[in-house]
């Protein structure tokens, strides 16, 4: 263990949407960090999968399951994690849904409900359950997955554009808010992600994408992000594909 992965051996975080794609890259990057890590999404057996996979390694994590639409299991498990580990520095806002491939006045009111329920609403009552416990011990760390859609125009994906332009700016102005408490708050906006986002996959491992940015690249800003000098924080990061079709 190196002295920086050391730093981090009595630290927690917390990943939202860790059962797949982006989200379980990063729940084992940071247990690679020998953080502790909860684990966070619907699927109970899912998580349980992903907790195995990160003891086989030996590294260590708790599987939450938790409906992200629901107000009292965030508050929930923000009792949880006060009650078990009396700390949280790392939270990882990284559950997101789409509904793309049509225009927004062909798309259900319903449908633009849960999308803002989960890309925004839910990092919100995610920051609002765990940040006092940061604030209390004055250091912790923020990083939202938000897409580069939050920076670009998405036809046919506008709601799921305007949820990630509101995240960003969600994220700039919590950082404002929480930088006297020592607090960091940053922005992942990767582009083109080799997922199973859209519904082509549950684990979105596709050979004939190898050219788009990996889970695990995103991971390794998160990381990066992690490890940075204690007087300094890095705002936002952009990751693209190298290629571009």
């Amino acid at each position: 263990m190196d002295d920086f992965t050391s730093a981090f051996h009595s630290q927690v975080a917390v990943v939202t949407g860790a059962t797949r794609g982006i989200g379980e890259a990063i729940a084992h990057r940071l247990a690679a960090m020998k953080m502790t890590v909860v684990l966070l999404a619907r699927d109970r057996d899912r998580l349980e999968v992903v907790r195995e996979a990160i003891a086989s390694k030996g590294g260590s994590a708790d599987v939450f399951p938790c409906d992200l639409h629901n107000e009292e299991a965030i508050d929930g498990l923000g009792k949880h994690i006060r009650l078990n580990y009396a700390r949280c520095d790392v939270l990882v806002n990284c559950a997101g849904i789409g509904e793309l491939g049509k225009p927004l006045h062909e798309m259900e009111v319903e449908d633009w409900d849960a999308l803002m329920a989960t890309n925004l609403r839910a990092p919100f009552l995610m920051i609002r359950a765990l940040a006092p416990m940061m604030i209390q011990q004055e250091s912790g760390h923020i990083i939202n997955i938000s897409s580069l859609a939050g920076k670009n125009p998405l036809p046919n994906g506008a709601a799921y554009s305007a949820s990630k332009w509101g995240l960003n700016g969600l994220t700039y102005s919590v950082a404002e808010e929480l930088r006297k408490f020592n607090i960091r708050v940053s922005v992942v906006a990767p582009g083109s992600v080799n997922t199973g986002f859209g519904g082509r996959g549950d684990s979105g491992s596709f050979k004939d994408e190898a050219w788009k940015v990996q889970p695990d690249d995103v991971a390794g800003v998160v990381e990066m992000l992690v490890r940075q000098a204690p007087q300094c924080f890095i705002s936002e990061v952009l990751v693209r594909p190298t290629r571009k079709l």
